[in-house]
């Protein structure tokens, strides 16, 4: 069975030296992958509760039973969170992914009524804990993130696209076309529904041409450049970030990487000067060959 990898919470310090032995023993309790495998089979298990839960049967007669279920699920939540803040003291709070693990629990606290019950909607929220328990999903979780300041570059860029167009739409079609593109804002709206490319060219475009035949010489350029190019740049900037981050978590493959082609550099560098050996050789066996034909022709020339 392949093991879990959770995210490490040990910090070696001056205080881990003072900590009791029996919290060392429950910390490697709780991090071992019997334990992290049963706790992402109950994630798994009150996924599929939650989803009954929502359903007419899980509304009406089969209520109190999931309901029992997700609060039995809850539980072993709160016991795994509890002996972790026991286990570790402090440092739980240094990881990112207990922080995110404590609020999800936490939120799922809050009484069921009142002004809170928007709140327990938010229990759903449990299956998230997924992420945290799978390396794969982390990474993808962190690359996310980490390309935040190039998204916010190219969220600038569509932003002043967008209001570029906008004020030309308003200027264009405003008049003819008061619903779409009366204002500013109904202009940019509907220019989103466009490069979201929903109903763009019966629902919008072509209406628009029967009036302004020339329409589409703005309209396709606009799709161009925000559908294709734009929104494309965010996949490359999140595809760059994973590859950073793959790199930074696994330098041993780029080591190898880097080994293999200059291995093959060399590899191919010897070939080169074997090939350039045998040529020489050929040349050599060649010219002693016809050096000892030389020999035989004198000889038969010359019988003495």
């Amino acid at each position: 069975m392949k093991r879990i990898e959770r995210p490490d919470t040990r910090f070696i310090s001056d205080d881990d030296l003072d900590v009791a032995p029996w919290r060392l023993r429950l910390e490697r309790w709780i991090e071992s992958p019997r334990v992290q495998w049963f706790v992402v089979g109950v994630i798994a298990f009150n996924a599929v509760v939650l989803g009954a839960l929502t359903t007419s049967w899980g509304r009406g007669s089969g209520y109190s039973v999931l309901s029992l279920l997700d609060n039995a699920c809850l539980a072993i939540f709160v016991c795994e969170i509890s002996c972790k803040l026991i286990a570790v003291g402090p440092r739980f709070f240094r990881s990112g992914w207990n922080i995110f693990d404590f609020v999800v629990v936490a939120v799922s606290l809050v009484p069921a009524s009142g002004a809170s019950s928007a709140l327990r909607a938010i229990r759903a929220l449990r299956i998230l804990r997924l992420v945290s328990a799978f390396p794969q999903m982390r990474r993808v979780v962190a690359a996310v993130f980490a390309a935040v300041p190039g998204m916010i570059s190219i969220i600038a860029l569509l932003g002043l696209v967008f209001y570029i167009a906008a004020v030309m739409a308003t200027s264009m079609f405003g008049e003819k076309f008061p619903e779409w593109f009366g204002d500013l804002g109904a202009s940019a709206y509907t220019l989103f529904q466009i490069m979201t490319l929903e109903s763009w060219s019966m629902g919008i475009v072509r209406p628009v041409m029967e009036v302004y035949p020339w329409a589409w010489a703005f309209f396709v350029p606009f799709i161009v450049l925000s559908a294709f190019t734009v929104l494309n740049l965010f996949l490359a900037v999140i595809v760059d970030s994973m590859q950073a981050i793959q790199r930074r978590d696994d330098p041993d493959a780029e080591s190898s990487e880097a080994a293999g082609t200059e291995a093959s550099a060399l590899s191919g560098e010897e070939t080169a000067e074997l090939r350039q050996e045998i040529a020489d050789l050929r040349t050599s066996i060649t010219l002693l060959h016809a050096e000892l034909r030389a020999g035989e022709n004198d000889q038969l020339a010359d019988p003495r």
